[in-house]
């Protein structure tokens, strides 16, 4: 099986990853998912903004529930996936931190 390149490769990701080829005929559902799933994930931290009356207090409080989302979200993966709870959320929180602080960062050298 392994001399036939396509066959091993499909072999791999049914049997050991457990993925399925994806269906070309939900790309365009898969992708509108996906859109709208970024728009309201976008929206819950700058919500912060329009809470509040200043855009440091607006940036504390975004900052706040961001860190809340990605413990919800990190907690959610781990049930979802069988790790442990406090691994996963900590990981997940950990990651989406970073990757804040990096853009945050990355903005602040551009402005």
């Amino acid at each position: 099986m392994r001399l036939d390149r396509t066959k091993w490769v499909d072999f791999m990701m049914r049997f050991e990853l457990g993925l399925e080829r994806p269906d070309k005929n939900r790309a365009h559902e898969s992708a509108f998912i996906i859109a709208i799933s970024y728009v309201i994930g976008g929206l819950i931290p700058l919500s912060a903004y329009f809470l509040t009356n200043s855009v440091t207090k607006g940036l504390e409080t975004s900052t706040i529930i961001t860190i809340a989302c990605l413990i919800v979200f990190g907690v959610v993966k781990s049930k979802l996936t069988g790790q442990p709870l406090l691994k996963g959320a900590l990981r997940v929180t950990l990651v989406g931190a970073l990757a804040a602080a990096a853009a945050f960062a990355l903005a602040k050298m551009i402005a």
